[in-house]
């Protein structure tokens, strides 16, 4: 256990966090995601010109969580009332340290669904793999005409 994964505090999504989160959101995508992805379909996925209003939105319609270390937003993730699990990014500087497991495990165990499913990257199958999650099927996503594979995982809690 590093210095930081001791440190990570979990507290519930703030609207006055959505302007970090939408920097750490690009930021991880063009950083982790880099290895799985091709930079079109990056700039597709993470353009930099999300809209905060939106995406604030919808993380305060759904239990929404960030995990913080030293005052600063590490990572985030969110799932709706149906077990929806929508977003899972954690900082690349913060990478496997534990801070994804535990907001993971803190959002599995706010739902009251029976089933968690959620659409992973190439990059993050690995994760909701060990997770217990499988792969239901192959999705192909068309973003200003560029395509974009992900994966509908689902886990049975």
């Amino acid at each position: 256990m590093t210095d930081r994964q001791a440190n990570v505090k979990l507290r519930s999504y703030q609207t006055s966090d959505c302007m970090d989160i939408l920097a750490l959101f690009h930021q991880t995508v063009h950083r982790i995601n880099e290895a799985d992805y091709t930079e079109q379909q990056l700039n597709v996925w993470a353009t930099g010109n999300e809209d905060p209003i939106k995406w604030d939105r919808s993380l305060s319609s759904h239990y929404a969580i960030v995990a913080i270390v030293n005052d600063q937003i590490v990572g985030f993730g969110d799932i709706d009332q149906t077990g929806y699990l929508d977003r899972l990014f954690v900082h690349s500087d913060f990478q496997r340290q534990g801070i994804a497991t535990a907001i993971c495990n803190a959002l599995e165990e706010k739902s009251s669904a029976g089933l968690i499913t959620t659409y992973a990257s190439l990059t993050a199958v690995p994760f909701f793999t060990h997770r217990g999650y499988a792969i239901k099927q192959k999705n192909l996503v068309v973003r200003s005409g560029v395509k974009l594979t992900n994966f509908l995982m689902c886990k049975i809690l």
